[in-house]
């Protein structure tokens, strides 16, 4: 007579899958703790806050003084071809430099902007923001609150500056380490 005899090794399949999908997960948790969440690197100058009031611009501390930035936390430039209160960027040098657009109802003044703020009109028909009689911009270079990369770069035909507080050109060179290329290539 032939018997057959059960073995004494129980073989549980979902059991052995439970456990690697629990050892993935547990490991998963830790890796994303030991990560470094300061957002920056080592020895970089905080990012200013965007504004939180939602103004068109704010006044910022920076490592370049107190100068403006758009309701977002990007840094305000002006262009030195502009003449007073008209913008003479356009076509290629707008896809560069962004206008900063003038809210509906323009303030008489904002905190810590002691510039007059003002509009003109673009080609086009949209109204932009300028201070103390400067069209103003945002450059595309700057990808996060708190760059400074297009101050001082000569791009598009002209210089282009940040904008102090006052709304008159900040003329300290980039802080150390600051990118001063230009981002879009070439023939700009």
């Amino acid at each position: 007579m032939i018997t057959h005899r059960k073995s004494n090794t129980i073989h549980r399949p979902h059991l052995q899958i439970a456990a690697m999908a629990l050892a993935a997960v547990a490991f998963t948790l830790t890796a994303a703790g030991c990560g470094d969440d300061s957002g920056g690197s080592a020895g970089s100058a905080p990012a200013p806050v965007p504004s939180a009031t939602g103004d068109a611009v704010s006044a910022q501390g920076t490592a370049l003084g107190t100068i403006l930035v758009d309701g977002q936390g990007r840094t305000v430039y002006e262009f030195a071809n502009d003449t007073s209160s008209k913008s003479t960027c356009a076509a290629a040098c707008a896809a560069n430099w962004r206008f900063v657009p003038a809210p509906a109802s323009l303030p008489t003044s904002l905190p810590g902007v002691t510039g007059t703020l003002g509009t003109t009109t673009r080609d086009g028909g949209a109204t932009q923001l300028t201070v103390a009689g400067h069209p103003v911009y945002t450059f595309v270079g700057d990808s996060a609150p708190g760059q400074t990369n297009g101050q001082g770069v000569t791009l598009d035909g002209g210089l282009w500056t940040v904008v102090s507080q006052a709304g008159a050109p900040v003329t300290n060179p980039s802080p150390v380490g600051a990118s001063t290329q230009n981002p879009v290539g070439p023939g700009y």
